[in-house]
């Protein structure tokens, strides 16, 4: 999911980010070493109207996502130098990389969702109708 913020030719601006989106994932999975960083997975991008910067939104597995954005900001000239190898425009944004949290509020939501489901969970409500006589 690409995240947007621009008024004015939403159309170009989301075809743009979905393209840096796709091309930065390959490049990040092919570049940078998993053991440190984890398991990383774009999950959106911001593009500034002028297409200057972008926010790149990312979620980690098995690593701490403090590591992995430090290392991924660290590396953002370089994935910048990448992208304007592929992507051929006159403006290639300068990244900055920041974890999103859906994911773990997402799982927050879905135990929730779990835990209202389960049986007798409900204050005052009985599992099964009593019979009364």
């Amino acid at each position: 999911m690409t995240r947007h913020k621009q008024k004015t030719a939403p159309g170009r601006n989301v075809r743009l980010a979905d393209q840096i989106q796709k091309d930065l994932a390959i490049i990040i999975q092919r570049e940078i070493d998993m053991s440190r960083a984890g398991l990383i997975t774009l999950s959106g991008i911001e593009l500034t109207a002028d297409y200057a910067h972008a926010k790149v939104y990312f979620t980690v597995l098995g690593a701490e996502p403090e590591v992995a954005a430090k290392l991924l900001n660290e590396k953002a000239g370089w994935f910048y130098s990448q992208l304007y190898k592929l992507l051929h425009i006159h403006t290639v944004p300068n990244l900055r990389f920041f974890h999103d949290p859906q994911l773990k509020r997402g799982i927050a939501m879905s135990a929730l969702i779990d835990l209202a489901n389960l049986p007798g969970q409900y204050a005052g409500v009985p599992d099964e109708p009593e019979d009364k006589p």
